[in-house]
């Protein structure tokens, strides 16, 4: 049943699964909503977690014509509904929202004993001519930023695309029919278009200030990155010493919670159960 949280701004919509166990606050990446979380929610719970799903500023069931949509002011979103559940949580990001709960759990340490960073977008990015020889870069870029100045669903169904190499999930088609209706409601594209231009310088900034531990996931077939790897060893670098730790999911794309969900929960739970210890 989805619940709504009232922040400086606007609406917040999320939803709570599970009645028992530690508080697992999970985020989708830009252009989707909760429902990124459909297979790895029910397994959380099984697990023996609280699970609070929540939509980001401006998609899904939140409200839209938010003045800012940085990861600083999402990061206030995730730790307004931390405070909220009674906390403190686990929180796990994927690519906008990975740099978002980085900015919150250097914020509100009390408030989070964990961090889960998927294909997150957590530092400044630095586009080196040779990255575009890298022909899955070169196509999911291309349509990125197609959607960005276009603000075009065509071109964001083209990236998803691309960032769902190989075998889709098998409601795909479903779901990406989800995603279009949800992206031409009033105001949902304009919040896309308005995360994909913007920094995460600010997010790279918070990394050095995190105190819990953090597992970083990459799909070592993302075309975000000319070298999923690479990144995330550099996402690890800039955290404390001995704090993160990479996980890479063969054959993943993007979105790796969504196309491969039983590896990726394995490697979450493996590290969970290792921060219980």
């Amino acid at each position: 049943m989805t619940e709504f949280l009232s922040v400086d701004g606007g609406t917040i919509a999320y939803e709570v699964s599970g009645v028992a166990g530690p508080l697992v606050v999970v985020s989708h990446g830009m252009g989707d909503s909760r429902e990124a979380y459909r297979f790895f929610t029910p397994a959380l719970v099984k697990a023996g977690y609280r699970v609070a799903a929540v939509d980001l500023r401006g998609h899904g069931e939140s409200s839209v014509g938010w003045a800012s949509y940085t990861r600083t002011a999402l990061a206030g979103d995730l730790i307004a509904l931390v405070k909220h559940l009674g906390g403190p949580a686990i929180l796990v990001g994927h690519s906008i929202a990975g740099g978002a709960a980085t900015i919150a759990a250097a914020k509100a340490p009390d408030l989070v004993t964990a961090l889960v960073e998927l294909t997150p977008f957590t530092r400044k990015q630095q586009i080196r001519l040779g990255d575009f020889r890298v022909a899955g870069y070169r196509r999911g870029t291309t349509h990125l930023m197609g959607m960005a100045i276009l603000g075009s669903t065509r071109q964001w169904a083209k990236y998803l695309d691309a960032a769902y190499p190989g075998p889709k999930p098998a409601d795909w088609n479903t779901r990406l029919q989800q995603i279009t209706a949800t992206l031409e409601e009033p105001g949902r594209m304009k919040a896309l278009q308005a995360m994909g231009k913007i920094s995460p310088a600010d997010a790279g900034e918070q990394l050095g200030n995190v105190t819990c531990p953090v597992l970083i996931v990459q799909g070592t077939l993302d075309p975000d990155w000319a070298s999923p790897q690479a990144e995330g060893e550099a996402i690890v670098a800039d955290l404390p010493p001995g704090l993160g730790r990479l996980e890479m999911i063969e054959g993943a794309g993007h979105y790796p919670h969504v196309q491969f969900p039983q590896q990726t929960l394995t490697a979450v739970l493996t590290f969970l159960a290792g921060v219980d210890a």
